[in-house]
């Protein structure tokens, strides 16, 4: 079976005809994919359809995640069921996709127009060798490939793409570099803090790369950002704003950055886009960029389950 370079399938978990206990709880099936970039490591991905995808001609929108082996832990398939039945979401199939080997290789910023990666050197190793293969792969072709094989809404605004932490990261170069592909964002707990200079502190600020590549734009107009971040993540504060770096990224990368000289970033505001910086007390509010808070929330799985709900709500929303 060939399809948009993906050369293999397997079903490993419930044949085509198989019913969910009910019609809120999600269904799951693994695929074992090939993918010529990552040769000869296979991708698994794991597919949720909707409790009653069998027994229903809908079609679906989707949300694409990175880092699909942390679904268990972050409480997917019961938070995907309760919003089910309390009526809070119309429940969407989710794509969930395992990390490669390499991890800190494929989740990173890319230059979609020049076809590389935009790596950074930290101190745990380089970052997003691999960010252009990836990205490029997920949306050019697993995209497709769920498409042709699953009831899916076919446009942008039907799909999602959501990620924590370096996840989050890669999530956010999806929608930023393929934004007629996705038309929203969940970023929890990004990585932002990736820079091209890490000599000082302040050349860190100046350097993001994320921030850099929002600067430079221009607005994708149909384009939603949900992104959080917990209070509790980090102790660091590399401006000394009395704000962890981790909060202080997300709102660069949204209000923009200044420097005491001047030297300026702009960020999604400047560019045109809405903003909501306080969803925990306006989830209704509608704007083109939200950002939540989680009080007490840590650079963990279990802060994420509880992120995970609310970004479910909100994605739902924009895309009715």
């Amino acid at each position: 079976m060939r399809h948009g370079g993906l050369l293999a399938l397997l079903f490993a978990c419930w044949p085509l005809h198989t019913f969910a206990a009910d019609a809120c709880t999600p269904v799951q099936r693994t695929l074992q994919l090939d993918a010529a970039a990552f040769a000869p490591e296979r991708i698994t991905v794991d597919v949720y359809l909707p409790g009653d995808y069998a027994g229903t001609q809908h079609r679906y929108r989707v949300v694409y995640a990175d880092d699909g082996q942390d679904m268990p832990a972050v409480g997917l398939l019961p938070t995907l069921t309760a919003l089910c039945r309390a009526h809070a979401i119309r429940p969407p199939i989710v794509v969930a996709v395992h990390m490669l080997r390499d991890r800190m290789g494929i989740y990173g910023l890319s230059d979609r127009a020049h076809r590389r990666s935009l790596p950074a050197d930290t101190k745990y190793g380089p970052v997003g060798r691999r960010a252009h293969d990836y990205s490029q792969w997920l949306a050019t072709q697993l995209v497709p490939y769920i498409d042709a094989h699953y009831r899916t809404r076919r446009d942008a605004a039907s799909r999602s793409m959501l990620g924590w932490s370096l996840g989050g990261l890669n999530a956010f170069n999806l929608g930023w570099q393929y934004p007629e592909v996705f038309g929203r964002v969940g970023a929890f707990s990004p990585s932002f803090w990736l820079a091209a200079d890490r000599s000082s502190d302040d050349a860190v600020e100046r350097t993001r790369l994320a921030q850099r590549m929002v600067d430079r734009g221009p607005k994708r107009p149909q384009l939603r950002f949900w992104f959080a971040a917990g209070t509790a993540e980090e102790t660091s504060d590399r401006d000394h704003d009395g704000v962890i770096d981790v909060i202080g990224d997300i709102r660069d990368l949204v209000d923009g950055y200044r420097a005491a000289d001047g030297f300026r970033l702009r960020g999604l505001r400047q560019l045109g886009c809405s903003v909501n910086p306080d969803y925990a007390a306006h989830p209704g509010q509608r704007a083109d960029v939200a950002v939540y808070l989680l009080p007490g929330g840590r650079h963990e799985q279990a802060s994420w389950a509880k992120m995970l709900p609310l970004f479910l709500r909100w994605d739902d929303g924009v895309g009715r």
